[in-house]
């Protein structure tokens, strides 16, 4: 690259453009201003985001170490069970107890017949009014 021997001469400018490239400048100044702190604030957020999604990371690990401890307390809740039952059954206990009892059967069977059997019941005579269509009784009842 070469190097200007001569040395540039002064660029004159006029009251009204160097205000003009004056407030350009100014107007470039505050646009990069909100630039900047509107990435502040979208870095802020972002954060906060990433904290959020951290914390519920961190809750998901937690319910997933009870539901751990949920599985484990239940299979160990079901092997005391099988072995209480086991020691009942061995002990001479029986856990269901059936009754063979005659009477039992002859009440059933006798409840089955008088509610299905052909036998014929008298039914008491009920009072109708007769119906001739004058009454307004007749024809509420």
């Amino acid at each position: 690259m070469q190097t200007p021997s001569k040395q540039l001469e002064s660029i004159s400018m006029t009251h009204e453009e160097e205000e003009e490239m004056l407030h350009d400048i100014s107007k470039l100044q505050d646009q990069v201003q909100q630039m900047s702190f509107s990435q502040k604030i979208t870095e802020a957020k972002i954060n906060g985001v990433e904290s959020k999604i951290k914390g519920v990371e961190a809750k998901m690990n937690g319910m997933e170490a009870k539901m751990d401890d949920l599985k484990t307390n239940m299979e160990e809740l079901k092997i005391n069970m099988n072995n209480l039952l086991q020691e009942m059954v061995t002990n001479g206990e029986r856990v269901v107890k059936e009754t063979h009892d005659e009477n039992k059967r002859n009440v059933n069977h006798d409840s089955v017949d008088s509610n299905v059997g052909s036998k014929t019941h008298h039914i008491p005579k009920i009072d109708m009014r007769k119906f001739d269509g004058k009454d307004p009784a007749t024809w509420i009842l």
